[in-house]
Order: C-alpha cells, then structure tokens, then sequence
C-alpha cells in the first residue's frame, strides 16, 4: 500500500469511535447548515472530540482571497476557537484550498497529499475529499492554476472593492449542488481500483451512499446542505444525524 504523508500529521492518524464526519456544506448567505452544525458544536448539543470536515465546507476560502475570509469571518472564527478543543482534520476540496494560513491549529490535507491514510478498528482506512483520480488532463492542470499561490495574490490584489469576488460569489449563491447521480455505483467501482485498502470515504459527490464492492467498503459522505445531516461513526456503523 502506498501511504502519503502520515508526517504532515502529529501523530499517526487513528479515526476515533463517535468520530464526527461532515461534507460539501457550500457554505454562503443562501446556505446556513454549516453555521448551523458549528454552533450545535459550540454549544455543546453535538458531542465529538474528533472532527472532520471532507472539504467544500464552504462555497468558496482560499488562503489569499481577503473578500471572501471576510464574507466567511464568523465561521472561521468558530471554527478556530473549536480546534482549541477538538481534533479537526480538513480535507481541501476544489471550492476550499491553501487554508493553513486561516485555520492554524487545523490538521489540513492538502489535495496533493490526498487520499490520507488511516486506521479505525484495525482496518486500513482512506480518506480524501473526493475530486482526485479523475483521469482528466484539463481537471489536474485547473487544480493547480486555482490553487497558485502567486496567481492569487495577484488576483486579490487587483480585486477592487471585491469586483471580482462579487462576481464570482454571485454566480455560486444559486448554483444547484443536490442532484442525484444515477450512475453513482459505477464511478464507484472505476474509483476502488485506485485504493488499496479495506475502507474508503470520501465527500464531493453530493450522494451520501454506501457499496461494498470487492470486499472493499465505500462511503460517501452527504452534502450537509443537501441532506441536512452529519455521520457519526459508531461501532462502524455511520449513523446520520439531522441538524434540524
């Protein structure tokens, strides 16, 4: 098995029982299930000590885009002061990258160092946001243009009054993000032959079904905004909880 990165974390990654998993909320100021989630975390009506966020948290966070840590501030601020007392492992998505800068304390999986390898009752464990192994020139060439650091700050320098940003907000506040995908178990299957490993989990497709296909388990956490629930993993079972 090739294992990627265990370093970039304090200790060998194990996945704790009662774990909390949570995905693709596309947080804006048209979707509020993530603010609504974190304050039930802060407020201590949701028990973990062990978080993780599988990316596309929010709609759109990048490191060197000022308009939109500010537009996202509350939530930021939320989720800082929560790392002080949980584990929280981020996993950047394609709407959420180069987030070290904003979330200190945050164990952050970069999508180069994706999928991250772990253990949970001594089973062999892989987690990524999901928008990996997509055998796609044009996609892989994209991920590194958005995430250039030097291109972005470039951009947010040249973002007046948040011309730009605006107008990339604008076009994400109505996107539709909760259709269901009828070939879901196929890509699926195409996925798996990439892992070696007994279980999978990943967020970004939206759908939120579990496979076991050659003796291999698959779970694909559902967007919170879609489903309006969190997973927590309990005696490996993943048992979704509603928000509301």
């Amino acid at each position: 098995m090739k294992v990627k990165e265990y370093q970039k974390l304090p200790t060998f990654l194990k996945i704790k029982e009662n774990a909390v998993f949570v995905a693709d909320a596309h947080y804006n100021t048209k979707r509020d299930e993530f603010l609504v989630f974190l304050e039930k975390l802060k407020t201590a009506q949701i028990h973990t000590t062990q978080l993780f966020l599988m990316g596309d948290m929010f709609d759109f966070l990048a490191g060197d885009c000022t308009y939109f840590i500010k537009i996202n501030k509350k939530i930021i601020n939320i989720i800082n002061d929560l790392s002080n007392t949980l584990d929280i492992i981020y996993f950047e998505g394609n709407h959420d990258y180069n987030l070290k800068i904003i979330f200190p304390n945050i164990n952050i999986i970069s999508r180069d160092n994706q999928p991250l390898y772990a253990t949970y009752n001594e089973k062999n464990v892989a987690l990524s946001h999901g928008d990996i192994y997509v055998n796609d020139s044009f996609y892989e060439i994209y991920c590194k243009i958005i995430r250039n650091k030097p291109l972005l700050k470039l951009l947010n320098i040249i973002d007046f009054n948040g011309f730009l940003s605006k107008k990339i907000n604008n076009a994400l506040l109505d996107k539709s993000i909760c259709a269901v995908m009828e070939n879901f178990e196929s890509i699926v299957k195409k996925r798996l032959k990439h892992y070696d490993c007994d279980m999978v989990i990943e967020g970004h497709f939206h759908q939120g079904n579990e496979y076991i296909i050659d003796n291999k388990r698959y779970k694909n956490i559902a967007s919170l905004t879609c489903s309006k629930e969190y997973n927590i993993l309990k005696d490996g079972v993943f048992v979704g909880e509603s928000i509301e």
